[in-house]
């Protein structure tokens, strides 16, 4: 297992849409195993490969909840509802934040590194998290969604401590 280097905005790799996954090799599984050590290393909740410069449709999320670590291969989300609007960060664009309203709740249907399929219903960051990486899988970063300008983080802390 290994720290890969976190790809940044402006990098092509984060423009372009992912290919699915046909098969989890001994390669996939140890690309999975290394996002997760990126992720935890940079304090990140989420991951998407492109941001590792792999363009495979495969995603990691640990949000500290009840599910724990999870893996997403070939995800799709099939259901939306309700809405959400707060700060939302990326490892992909360090040190910034911008507010983005995305669903409350949202279906979402994958494979898991044995390749079989499973649904998962999540709600808030869960749910937040898991929009936000599959926009990666189509070459989308947060930062095209934020309303209103795009925040350092320091002004973000400033205006809690407030």
């Amino acid at each position: 297992m290994a720290i890969r280097e976190v790809r940044k905005i402006g990098d092509p790799c984060l423009e372009k849409v992912c290919k699915e996954v046909k098969a989890v090799s001994p390669r996939t599984n140890e690309l999975i195993d290394d996002m997760f050590d990126t992720m935890y290393e940079s304090c990140g909740v989420g991951l998407a490969a492109p941001q590792v410069g792999i363009l495979k449709r495969i995603v990691v999320i640990d949000v500290e909840d009840d599910h724990g670590p999870i893996v997403l291969i070939n995800p799709v989300i099939t259901k939306r509802d309700g809405e959400q609007t707060g700060y939302e960060g990326c490892l992909s664009v360090p040190g910034k934040s911008g507010i983005v309203t995305r669903a409350e709740n949202v279906t979402v249907e994958a494979f898991d590194r044995n390749m079989e399929k499973f649904t998962l219903d999540a709600e808030g960051l869960l749910a937040r998290c898991i929009q936000h990486e599959c926009d990666h899988l189509d070459g989308v970063l947060y930062t095209t969604k934020v309303e209103g300008d795009l925040l350092d983080n320091s002004q973000l802390e400033e205006m809690y401590e407030d």
